[in-house]
């Protein structure tokens, strides 16, 4: 866990500088959500939203910017000390944790309308069960997981 949380915390800086993320656009106010997932998890306006491994926060941020409450998550201290000063700089309301996502019950003890995951995350997961039981802990009744 130590070694892929260093690599991720390495990955940041570069993901900072990529033309992938783009991140000088996002600045200008593009959006980073795929349409495909905006269409899935509707209007988000005033209901809370957890984003579990967001990396350095675009895809939280964008929530933000829909009008969701947002709780940006990630192991990486490096991504999550980005995503404080990308929301700083945008002026945009965000709370971001740095913790494991299995001990995320330990250190948040609040309930959500919606939680969400980007594609490609759960590959990185060594337990299916323990992150839906993460999952299940921070949904509030009637409230949906979207990844």
């Amino acid at each position: 866990m130590l070694k892929n949380r260093r690599a991720w915390g390495l990955r940041t800086a570069v993901h900072l500088d990529s033309d992938f993320y783009d991140l000088a656009s996002f600045k200008k106010g593009r959006n980073s959500l795929r349409s495909m997932e905006q269409e899935e998890v509707g209007d988000v306006r005033g209901r809370s939203l957890l984003h579990l491994q967001g990396h350095f926060g675009m895809d939280t941020l964008s929530w933000a910017r829909l009008g969701a409450r947002v709780t940006g998550t990630d192991f990486s201290e490096e991504a999550i000390m980005a995503a404080r000063s990308l929301a700083a700089e945008l002026g945009l309301e965000a709370r971001f944790i740095q913790a494991n996502l299995y001990d995320l019950p330990d250190v948040l003890d609040e309930e959500f309308d919606v939680v969400v995951t980007t594609y490609g995350v759960l590959s990185w997961l060594p337990d299916l069960d323990a992150w839906a039981r993460v999952v299940a802990h921070f949904l509030r009744p009637g409230g949906f997981l979207h990844c």
